[in-house]
């Protein structure tokens, strides 16, 4: 059993046994961990309210043999502006959701951590547009080292005639190719998801209406496919 100090952003808590809290938080230096909060669920104390969904705190740890104890926690950001945002606090969400099921225990996950964090601040300085949340979709696929072909044929390599995308085959593909299932985008889109995978979160602007929807049923589908499962998180956007 050890003391060790670590830093994290939540991405979701529950409640365990009458009082605690089970807290999981995505670190850069050791993924994620699965840790109890004693008693936070009877008291009204800072201690339990820095550790909400999307804080960025400072923790000490007390190593357990299944779960280690949060004995002390120190709020590093709160990103209170995105929380005042339904769709902000959507895409935060969603977010969090795919950096859970993508993060690892024991190992370090400094660019994912980065990127979490921009996302956040993205959010919290009003950056709601869909792009924002596709931008980071398609970000966390290239730090996973899944990112889709976007500026090449996924199944030939050729650099031109890219109206399609296949999940199957890996992302953008040619007319020529067109595997089955893969579906016909519309003009502009091919060179905004390039764009977007590249982009700074915090500058992003508004695309029109139906180029952004087309872009994150895109990305949505393809980072779907690679969870093999849907995402929950997005209902409410979806409505």
């Amino acid at each position: 059993m050890a003391i060790r100090h670590d830093s994290g952003i939540v991405l979701r808590s529950y409640p365990f046994g009458e009082a605690d809290k089970i807290v999981v938080l995505l670190s850069p230096l050791h993924g994620k961990l699965r840790t109890v909060a004693k008693g936070v669920r009877k008291t009204k104390s800072k201690f339990g309210a820095r550790l909400e969904s999307f804080m960025e705190v400072d923790v000490v740890l007390y190593e357990g043999r299944n779960l280690d104890l949060i004995t002390q926690a120190e709020l590093r950001s709160a990103f209170p502006s995105l929380r005042r945002d339904l769709d902000a606090v959507a895409m935060a969400s969603t977010m969090a959701e795919v950096v859970d099921a993508v993060a690892q225990e024991n190992e370090a996950s400094i660019a994912l951590y980065e990127l979490f964090r921009r996302g956040l601040a993205a959010l919290d300085a009003g950056r709601t547009s869909p792009d924002v949340l596709t931008a980071f979709l398609l970000q966390l696929l290239g730090v996973q080292g899944l990112a889709p072909a976007l500026r090449h044929c996924a199944s030939c390599g050729r650099s031109d005639r890219l109206d399609r995308f296949s999940v199957t085959a890996g992302g953008i593909v040619c007319g020529e190719c067109r595997p089955e299932g893969s579906v016909r985008l519309r003009s502009g889109l091919v060179p905004h998801l390039a764009h977007l995978a590249g982009a700074e979160l915090a500058t992003i602007e508004a695309s029109a209406d139906e180029l952004g929807r087309d872009a994150m049923w895109v990305t949505r589908r393809f980072v779907e496919f690679h969870l093999e499962r849907k995402l929950v998180s997005m209902a409410v956007l979806d409505g």
